[in-house]
C-alpha cells in the first residue's frame, strides 16, 4: 500500500509540474514584448497602402478639376448606373427586333418565302437603320455641346448626316416594299431609279406606314445613344476614373480597418484565453494539493486501521492463551501493539506558494488587462491615421 501511495504521490507531482506556471508566464511576456510592435507594423503596412491610393485619388480629382475648368463645366457628369445601362441597351435590342418582325411583315408582300423571307430581308435594314441612328448620336452629334467650335460644328454636320441617313435609309425600305411585290428580280436598281426620280412617290398606305415606323424606330435608338453617357464628350469618362479611384481608396481603406479590428479581437482573444487558463490552472494546482493531502490522510487512517485490527487478533490471541495457561500471563500480554507509522514524503521544493502564485497570477492578469488597452489605443490611432 505504501508503493501504492508513493506512485500516487509521483502522478500528483508529475500533474503539479505540467501546469507549467514559468511557461505560461513566459508566453505572457512574449505576447506583451511583440503584439504592440507587430500591430504597429500593420498599421505602418496600411498607412503605406493608403497613401498610394490616395495619391492615385487626388489625382483624378485634379483631372475632374482641370477637365471641368477648361470645359467651363459646373454640374456633375451623369453617369448611368448598371441598372439603366442595362435597361437602354435591352431598349436597343427591343427595337431591332420589333423593326425586325414588323418590317417583315410589310415585306412578306413580295417575298416568295413569305413572313419568314421579309423578316429576312428586314433584318439588314432593321440593324442598318438603328445601328446609324447609335453611331450618329454616339460619335457625332454629341459635339454639339462641346465648347470648342470646330467640334460644334463637326456635331451640326453629324446631326444633318444622321437625318439624311435616316431619311434616305427609311425611304429606300419603302420603295423597296413596293418595287419587290411587283419584281423579282433587279428589285434594287429600280429602287435606285425610284429615289433619283421621284423619292417621296410613294403609291401605298403601307409603304409610307413603313417608313414612319422605321424612322420613328431610328430617333427613338437616336435618343437613346445620346443619354447612354453623358451627353458631353470626356466627361464621363473622367468621373468613372473618379468614381473608380474613390471605390478603391474607400473600399481598400475599409478593408484594412477590418483587418486591423480582426487583428486586435485575435489578440485579445489570445490575451483573454491566457487569463482564464491561468485561473484554471490555480484551481487545478489547488485540488491537486488537496487531493494529496486527503490521500496522506486516507493512508495514516489505513495505518491506524491496520494497528487497531491487529490489537483486536491479538487481544483474542491473548484472551484464549490466558485461559489454557496454568501459569501465570507474562507481562507483555497488558501492553497494546504498537505498529511503526510509515511516513509518506511529500515534496514541495518545486511547488508554488498559492499566495505568490495568486500574486503572481494577479501582476500577469494586470499586464494583459493593460496590453489591451493598449493595442485597442492603436487601435484608435490607427483608424485617425488611416483617415487622415
Amino acid at each position: 500500500s505504501y508503493q501504492i501511495l508513493e506512485d500516487q504521490f509521483q502522478t500528483f507531482d508529475s500533474r503539479l509540474r505540467n501546469l507549467d506556471f514559468e511557461g505560461q508566464f513566459g508566453l505572457i511576456r512574449q505576447a506583451n514584448a511583440s503584439s504592440v510592435s507587430d500591430f504597429k507594423a500593420e498599421v505602418a503596412s496600411g498607412v503605406d497602402e493608403l497613401h498610394g491610393l490616395r495619391r492615385n485619388l487626388k489625382t483624378a480629382e485634379d483631372e475632374m478639376v482641370g477637365f471641368k475648368a477648361k470645359h467651363k463645366l459646373q454640374r456633375a457628369a451623369k453617369v448611368s448606373s448598371r441598372a439603366a445601362w442595362g435597361f437602354k441597351v435591352s431598349l436597343i435590342v427591343f427595337l431591332v427586333l420589333i423593326e425586325m418582325v414588323m418590317n417583315g411583315s410589310f415585306l412578306a408582300k413580295g417575298s416568295e418565302q413569305g413572313l419568314v423571307g421579309g423578316v429576312t430581308e428586314a433584318a439588314a435594314f432593321a440593324f442598318l437603320n438603328i445601328g446609324t441612328a447609335l453611331m450618329f448620336s454616339f460619335f457625332c452629334v454629341r459635339f454639339l455641346v462641346h465648347r470648342s467650335f470646330a467640334l460644334k460644328l463637326l456635331g451640326l454636320l453629324g446631326l444633318v448626316a444622321y437625318v439624311a441617313v435616316a431619311l434616305g435609309i427609311n425611304i429606300a425600305l419603302a420603295h423597296y416594299r413596293e418595287v419587290s411585290a411587283t419584281i423579282l428580280s433587279g428589285a434594287g436598281a429600280e429602287v435606285i431609279q425610284r429615289l433619283k426620280a421621284a423619292p417621296l412617290g410613294l403609291q401605298e398606305l403601307n409603304s409610307w406606314m413603313l417608313f414612319a415606323i422605321g424612322l420613328m424606330f431610328s430617333l427613338v435608338a437616336f435618343i437613346d445613344g445620346c443619354y447612354l453617357t453623358d451627353p458631353y464628350p470626356g466627361f464621363a469618362g473622367v468621373q468613372k476614373r473618379l468614381d473608380a479611384a474613390r471605390d478603391n481608396y474607400i473600399d481598400r481603406k475599409l478593408d484594412l480597418i477590418e483587418d486591423l479590428r480582426e487583428i486586435r479581437d485575435e489578440h485579445n482573444s489570445k490575451i483573454e484565453e491566457i487569463i482564464r487558463d491561468l485561473s484554471l490552472r490555480r484551481q487545478e494546482t489547488a485540488a491537486i494539493i488537496a487531493h494529496r493531502a486527503r490521500t496522506a490522510g486516507l493512508f495514516a487512517e489505513h495505518q491506524n486501521h491496520l494497528e487497531r485490527s491487529a490489537n483486536v487478533l491479538l487481544t483474542s490471541y491473548r484472551d484464549a492463551n490466558r485461559a489454557a495457561r496454568s501459569e501465570p500471563e507474562p507481562s507483555y500480554f497488558k501492553a497494546a501493539y504498537r505498529m511503526e507509522r510509515l511516513t509518506p514524503v511529500i515534496r514541495t521544493e518545486e511547488e508554488w506558494d498559492d499566495k505568490v502564485l495568486g500574486s503572481r497570477i494577479q501582476s500577469a492578469q494586470a499586464e494583459l488587462s493593460e496590453q489591451i488597452k493598449r493595442i485597442g489605443d492603436e487601435f484608435e490611432r490607427a483608424i485617425e491615421k488611416y483617415h487622415q
